[in-house]
């Protein structure tokens, strides 16, 4: 009876150890799947408007948009392209003719869009044509996407007083939003979740945020 029970004790480890590994490996695949999900958009509270801008790498936009007061939300995606659903892989290829933008969800009583506007030309150089820093391409372009005609002139006139702070001319296109397409979940709160660990948003992002003022 003995040498059966320290026989079986080891195949019963060996079960749990399985077991355990199997699971672990389910969970893993799992959550590699989930973060490779597009994100949903959020509901827009009452009395909230939406803002959506293109300036370079979508994760340097959402990490300043985010610490503004007033901001409800901030959602990473591509919008003014001509094919539905886009990849991030196809985005960046430019086959598909989107832009990296951010669709922002805004408490009007608290920030205004002219705020937002104000933050948009601070946060990027917006006289360098399809190209922010080191990121070059037409998905990297600028634009405001407006959603209504207020939005639209207070862009126009937003431009037009930026244009006296820059040597160069700004080429921010002031285009009709079109359906924004949320990035994937693991391309949401980037800089918030990764940025300590991630030599991009160290070297890119955190001297943004130091340089607005945003963090220390």
């Amino acid at each position: 009876m003995k040498r059966l029970f320290t026989f079986t004790l080891p195949l019963a480890a060996l079960g749990a150890i399985l077991v355990f590994l199997t699971s672990h490996q389910t969970l893993q695949s799992e959550e590699t799947m989930n973060q490779k999900k597009t994100a949903a958009l959020p509901a827009v509270p009452d009395g909230h408007q939406k803002a959506t801008f293109a300036a370079g790498c979508y994760w340097c936009v959402e990490a300043v948009y985010e610490r503004l007061d007033g901001v409800h939300a901030v959602v990473s995606g591509f919008t003014g392209g001509h094919v539905a659903n886009p990849s991030y892989e196809a985005v960046c290829a430019e086959t598909t003719g989107h832009a990296e933008a951010v669709l922002v969800i805004f408490d009007p009583q608290k920030i205004s869009y002219d705020t937002l506007l104000d933050w948009f030309w601070r946060l990027h150089d917006p006289t360098t044509l399809n190209r922010q820093g080191g990121d070059v391409g037409t998905q990297y372009r600028s634009a405001i996407y407006y959603h209504h005609d207020s939005q639209k002139q207070a862009a126009t006139t937003s431009r037009n007083k930026a244009q006296e702070s820059f040597t160069q001319p700004i080429v921010t296109e002031i285009t009709q939003a079109a359906t924004f397409y949320p990035a994937m979940a693991s391309h949401q709160d980037y800089y918030k979740i990764n940025g300590n660990k991630n030599p991009y948003c160290r070297a890119v992002i955190t001297p943004k945020l130091r340089k607005l003022k945003l963090e220390k």
